[in-house]
């Protein structure tokens, strides 16, 4: 081919947590690797998602060929219904990570339009240039897979989100013998997740979650409420057959547990005991020492089924003293405070918490400092791309691999947007590309920089100022005073009333200004308003609420 290059480009995912996506260019042609999303931070004001900009692959539509997504986490795939609509490109993965995806894909109309195809850790793909087969891997979801990309320069491998667990509750471990032999065959390039480069040791087996969740049912004199990720279906599997053990039925709250338990239970990746499962109405019909809840809500988010428990707005489960409320997750990055307060809602309630890692209620889904050592040493890549985590966790991972013995000038630290090229002669960073973020506003998808944010973090930080000024439409005269209405601008009602007379007056003045310079028109006296009131409101409080002029034109 005449392009001997391989291309390799984040789009998302490195430098923070969320919105993965690579893609991988030979001979004219690209597969990308993930379709994520990332969640709002807290100055992303009235913001639900945040997703990648995919104007580089919206230039190179002919070639893309193909979306591969690793795993059935929000993170690696639930930016699809959103690029899709922009890209019509076909979709690999496993059988729960397409599951979980088709159902997205229905809510937004897209099922029918996409072109989605299975695969498993046995697959070949033949996709242009490229040859992809895929290896099992543990994590907190089932099902996860790493997608090896072989190139003719040799294989690049994207570990996904993996964990080496050797009794893992499906029996489906990492396929470190597939990971052996690609590295006495050669990597070219390997791409690891570095979530936990910060955390000593190993990760703990799933299992080792089973051991506490036996304690606690067999203490709890009431009711057990248990909050993880919809998705986590192992922790689900351990909670319900544990809990049938101690003779416990369960109920399942929150909109995506039912869903994905619905869906773990139709494909068979969740295994339900007889008459063990009744209705979320049905549980006052039960001793509450013979009952399990299963819930959304390990983040805190404010409209999750735990929170609207702890803040008594739940229309079915009303908390009491006596219930065991189990937080089986760690908090996200950024959502420490909104779990904490739901921690402390729910203690108020009177209800027993048990949360945090100390209590044996959760184990993480990532790969720990040794078990980090231990792939790089299984795959023994050419080049090393520490990827999916904030930079520290990058740079914690890069410092793993020179101990491996990876030197420092084949190791590459990226960012988003960098192109790295490899080819014969070795390998470098060549310019840049587009890789911003996207945010998703309920029904609309508009760029990071889009007015209405700053409008947002305008309106939060020091308020609103509404200014109704009539003129008339000949001349432009003021034919009334104006009415200043402000709202979120000055703690003191008082000092704020004074400020707003004052500022009613310099506006009149100024209104008369313009009627003398036969200054007509709503868009040049609207301007001139907003300046008016601006600097004369900043001169006097160092505040800057959003103004908005009203014309009326008589």
């Amino acid at each position: 081919m005449k392009n001997e290059a391989v291309r390799i480009v984040p789009l998302g995912g490195l430098g923070e947590i969320g919105k993965n996506m690579t893609a991988i260019e030979y001979g004219g042609k690209i597969v990308v690797l993930d379709c994520g999303l990332a969640f709002p931070r807290d100055e992303m004001l009235g913001i639900d998602l945040v997703l990648p900009d995919v104007t580089y692959l919206k230039e190179r539509a002919d070639d893309v060929l193909a979306f591969l997504i690793t795993h059935g986490h929000e993170d690696h795939f639930g930016a699809l219904p959103f690029i899709l609509r922009q890209l019509n490109v076909p979709v690999y993965g496993s059988r729960l990570t397409l599951a979980f995806a088709k159902s997205k894909l229905d809510e937004h109309g897209l099922l029918k339009k996409t072109q989605i195809n299975e695969v498993d850790g046995e697959t070949v793909l033949h996709l242009g240039p490229f040859t992809i087969t895929f290896a099992a891997m543990s994590h907190s979801v089932p099902d996860a897979l790493s997608i090896i990309v072989d190139t003719p320069l040799g294989p690049i491998i994207d570990t996904g989100d993996y964990k080496f667990d050797h009794t893992p509750i499906d029996g489906r471990i990492t396929d470190v013998d597939k990971l052996a032999r690609l590295g006495e065959r050669g990597v070219l390039a390997l791409l690891a997740d570095s979530t936990n480069a910060e955390t000593p040791g190993s990760t703990p087996s799933e299992s080792m979650v089973g051991q506490a969740f036996h304690q606690i049912f067999a203490e709890a004199e009431g009711r057990v409420i248990l909050a993880c990720f919809s998705s986590n279906l192992h922790r689900v599997q351990q909670a319900v057959q544990i809990a049938h053990l101690h003779g416990r039925s369960f109920a399942v709250a929150g909109r995506s547990m039912i869903k994905n338990v619905n869906i773990g239970r139709n494909l068979g990746y969740l295994t339900v005991p007889e008459d063990a499962m009744i209705k979320l109405h049905e549980i006052d019909e039960y001793p509450p020492d013979e009952l399990l809840i299963v819930t959304t809500g390990s983040q805190g988010e404010p409209l999750s089924a735990l929170s609207r428990m702890a803040f008594d707005d739940h229309p079915q489960v009303a908390l009491r003293k006596g219930d065991t409320v189990v937080i089986s997750a760690r908090p996200v990055p950024g959502n420490e405070i909104s779990v904490m307060n739901t921690v402390n809602r729910l203690l108020k309630s009177g209800a027993r918490v048990i949360y945090g890692e100390a209590t044996g209620v959760h184990v993480s889904g990532h790969a720990a400092q040794d078990d980090l050592r231990m792939m790089l040493n299984l795959i023994k890549p050419k080049f090393f791309l520490p990827v999916h985590g904030e930079y520290r966790h990058q740079y914690l991972h890069a410092e793993l691999a020179r101990q491996s013995g990876i030197s420092d000038d084949h190791i590459f630290l990226l960012e988003n947007g960098d192109v790295l090229e490899i080819d014969a002669q070795g390998a470098a960073i060549t310019g840049k590309v587009h890789a911003g973020m996207v945010f998703v506003d309920g029904y609309e998808v508009g760029d990071a920089e889009h007015v209405v944010l700053r409008d947002r973090q305008q309106l939060a930080g020091d308020g609103i100022l509404i200014a109704v000024v009539t003129v008339g439409v000949q001349n432009g005269e003021m034919l009334a005073p104006p009415e200043l209405v402000a709202r979120g601008f000055l703690y003191d009602d008082e000092r704020q009333q004074e400020i707003l007379a004052e500022a009613a007056e310099r506006l009149e003045e100024r209104l008369e200004e313009l009627a003398a310079e036969h200054v007509t028109g709503q868009r040049l006296i609207k301007e001139d308003v907003h300046d008016t009131l601006g600097s004369y409101i900043y001169k006097k409080t160092k505040r800057r609420p959003l103004i908005m002029p009203v014309i009326i034109e008589v």
